[in-house]
């Protein structure tokens, strides 16, 4: 499942942990408020072009991931839904690309079919996931994704990594991991978090956005066994991507389409459904399908790291 950065319009006002700032709104997880809008309008003034104006804004404002980088791709997501919104002006996109410009997936690294491949985990001696390196993995996975997984193929949402799962050197599959779903009830619950905690550490939750076995591979239990493999290695390939190591994985399984037989084969926890609307369903009118909500911990320490109490903020910022 791909979850967006979130947009939540809110009543403007004062809010004791903005330190009396009027808060105007939320996108991509952070509270934007009057004086940073003001400050936004006037950088658009300025600045020549979006990605300027989001650097500066990052830089200005300590908008900034775990690791310290400047957190400029949320802000860009972030200026574009405000511009739509009406909120800000942006400076036309430097570069526009047309359909016609597009690259079609399956073109250059088409992937044809592959004689069956059957068994057992057992038969295959060596499973790796091996992460994606340089544009030539990355369109290869792309188009693996935009060929046979039932969602096709959409951009990962913020941190992510991806992976090709291969069995003794033949590629069975491929993997996707990225940004967890901004509000889901049944997770939340099952954490018991507050959403000041869950805004400040959401980040630590990992989202299992993509998970393809290759149609003409048919091993039982292969399923599990790489699900079990991506729980011990991801920790360690995300804490040198991103310097954080995730605490937690998600994952929505559609439910009149799967059992979720393999995420509880690997010990993942059903918490609860989705709701089966999208976060601009404002009547509550069921959109999307309904998927089951998986997790599983990383730590064991995982829900006292997600719950303890936060510092006392030293300025009206409030991020991600």
């Amino acid at each position: 499942m791909m979850i967006q950065c979130p947009v939540t319009p809110i009543q403007a006002g004062p809010r004791p942990d903005t330190g009396g700032a009027s808060l105007t709104a939320v996108y991509c997880g952070r509270c934007f408020t009057d004086r940073e809008l003001d400050r936004i309008r006037e950088m658009a003034r300025l600045l020549p072009s979006r990605r300027a104006i989001s650097r500066a804004f990052c830089t200005e404002f300590g908008w900034r991931k775990p690791d310290g980088g400047l957190k400029d791709m949320s802000c860009s997501v972030a200026l574009l839904r405000m511009h739509r919104d009406g909120l800000i002006p942006l400076p036309p996109p430097q570069h526009v690309v047309t359909s016609a410009a597009r690259t079609s997936f399956g073109e250059a690294l088409s992937t044809p079919p592959e004689p069956r491949l059957e068994g057992s985990r057992g038969d295959i001696a060596r499973l790796t996931l091996d992460r994606i390196q340089g544009p030539t993995d990355s369109r290869h996975w792309n188009d693996l994704v935009a060929r046979y997984h039932y969602l096709g193929y959409s951009p990962l949402p913020g941190a992510q990594l991806r992976y090709f799962i291969h069995g003794d050197g033949a590629l069975l599959g491929v993997l996707g991991f990225g940004a967890a779903a901004w509000k889901i009830a049944p997770r939340d619950d099952f954490i018991g978090w507050s959403p000041e905690q869950r805004q400040a550490r959401l980040h630590l939750v990992v989202n299992n956005a993509r998970f393809l076995l290759l149609p003409w591979v048919s091993i039982r239990f292969l399923a599990s066994s790489v699900l079990a493999l991506a729980a011990r290695q991801l920790p360690d390939d995300w804490a040198a991507r991103y310097a954080y190591r995730p605490l937690l994985l998600e994952t929505f399984v559609e439910s009149e389409r799967f059992a979720g037989t393999s995420y509880r084969a690997a010990n993942w926890i059903y918490v609860g459904r989705t709701q089966g609307r999208g976060k601009l369903d404002r009547h509550k009118l069921r959109a999307k399908p309904i998927k089951d909500i998986y997790l599983l911990p990383l730590d064991r320490r995982f829900r006292s790291l997600l719950t303890e109490p936060l510092p006392h903020p030293s300025s009206p910022q409030l991020t991600e």
